[in-house]
């Protein structure tokens, strides 16, 4: 079902070591983590489940197996859709399951259907991982009466594991599937340091929500000869190289902060299961919501990016006198801050990403303005945003800041993750009564 190589903690995804003097940086900016009070707010009595196995899937997917952000979300869909499932039909099915409802008396323990459910996805996911995965489900039913409640939970959560399992058998994953490259101008080609090509599977794998990869497109990106694609270009030069002088300590901080590919939006994730009070249903709920529609935002962004094969600004900036445009000039020995990920640049995953996952924040939360705060090892600081749409923004621009992404694919990706959410919440978690 998954990779098991841990070595594809790949170089590719640090920054640069001689791009900046990160322990000064650091040393003035250091904020520290932010204290982990992830399985309940205060005085809301125990743990809510869904948290918990959230933070175990975490465990599982990025501390032991080192996944990227494209194989991340995959795995994270796969196991907050079956906990979604199995919650719902403990509760009486009072929203549209995901893939399956499974016969319920409504006696269930739904912590018991939680930890069936996220452990046996999580399992079949990780088999190398089954010792561990099991001692962390063997102390979760530990804890929990024995009788038919605690029985009827356990069953309830293997029939939606095993449904999502089923379900994604043969979907495509880790295909072999190769991006093109080129030499021509525009045409995308691996970068240093490492001039590696991975996860063209990505855009080729069956979506978990939208009919098909390919459902939503973006508009072409901007042709080299045009005064666009000159502004793009010239900005990421200038504000984007390992040595800007005009890049501030705030922007090199932020561009650190959203690459690190432990990803903060797991945390916030959690954090505003928490900090807005919302009980295992409703945590269930959003978690699968969130993380599908993430997961079919990167299935339909890395379909465009296929499409399109388009060219990093390392690239462009370094062949800037083969573009065809007046308005730009080559730098050959220019490098970005971030080390550019390896496949095409348009549009921008994280941006893709992001816009899917904040504008599903808004909406669920029925309001922009909620705050939250997440944390990154890599840039050793702590970012707070007053709103989804401010993290959004700041994202667009954190891309072009760390130089691996032209300003318009960040726009286009958050525009393309957009309409991945709206299609999704359209069709797909809705009340039922």
């Amino acid at each position: 079902m998954t990779s098991q190589n841990p070595t594809r903690r790949a170089i590719w995804s640090r920054i640069v070591p001689t791009a900046i003097a990160l322990g000064s940086l650091v040393a003035s900016t250091m904020t520290g983590p932010a204290p982990r009070a992830e399985a309940a707010a205060p005085g809301t009595g125990p743990a809510n489940p869904v948290v918990t196995w959230d933070l175990n899937a975490q465990t599982a997917i990025w501390d032991v197996a080192a996944q990227q952000p494209n194989e991340q979300v995959r795995s994270f869909a796969m196991v907050n859709g079956a906990v979604y499932d199995a919650l719902n039909a403990t509760a009486g099915t009072p929203y549209q399951p995901y893939l399956t409802a499974p016969p319920s008396t409504g006696t269930e323990s739904a912590d018991a259907a939680v930890a069936a459910a996220a452990h046996d996805v999580l399992a079949a996911l990780f088999p190398a991982q089954q010792e561990r995965l099991r001692a962390q489900y063997d102390a979760a039913l530990a804890v929990i009466p024995d009788g038919r409640s605690k029985q009827g939970g356990i069953v309830i959560g293997a029939r939606a594991a095993a449904a999502m399992v089923a379900a994604r058998q043969d979907d495509g994953a880790f295909g072999d599937q190769q991006w093109k490259d080129g030499t021509r101008p525009g045409q995308w080609r691996p970068t240093p340091p490492l001039f590696l090509s991975q996860g063209a599977w990505t855009g080729h794998m069956r979506p978990f929500l939208i009919p098909r990869a390919s459902t939503f497109r973006t508009p072409p990106p901007p042709r080299l000869s045009s005064s666009a694609y000159a502004r793009d270009l010239n900005e990421v030069k200038e504000v984007g190289s390992a040595t800007s002088t005009v890049r501030t300590q705030d922007q090199t901080e932020a561009a650190i902060w959203w690459h690190d590919r432990r990803s903060a939006s797991w945390e916030i994730k959690r954090q505003l299961a928490t900090t807005q009070r919302l009980d295992a249903l409703q945590t269930a709920r959003f978690f699968a919501m969130t993380d599908l529609v993430v997961a079919d935002s990167g299935v339909a962004c890395f379909s465009q990016k296929d499409l399109w094969s388009y060219w990093r600004p390392v690239t462009g900036i370094q062949s800037a006198d083969t573009d065809g445009n007046p308005r730009t000039a080559a730098e050959p020995g220019w490098q970005s801050l971030l080390v550019t990920p390896p496949f095409p640049e348009y549009p921008s995953g994280h941006a893709c990403g992001t816009g899917a996952r904040m504008s599903l924040y808004r909406y669920f939360f029925g309001r922009d303005d909620i705050a939250f705060s997440g944390s990154s090892v890599d840039s050793g600081t702590t970012r707070h945003f007053t709103s989804f749409s401010q993290a959004l923004n700041e994202l667009i621009g954190a891309r072009v800041w760390g130089g691996v992404h032209f300003r318009t694919a960040d726009v286009e990706g958050a525009h393309l993750g957009e309409e991945v959410y709206r299609y999704a919440v359209r069709h797909y978690f809705r009340p039922l009564r």
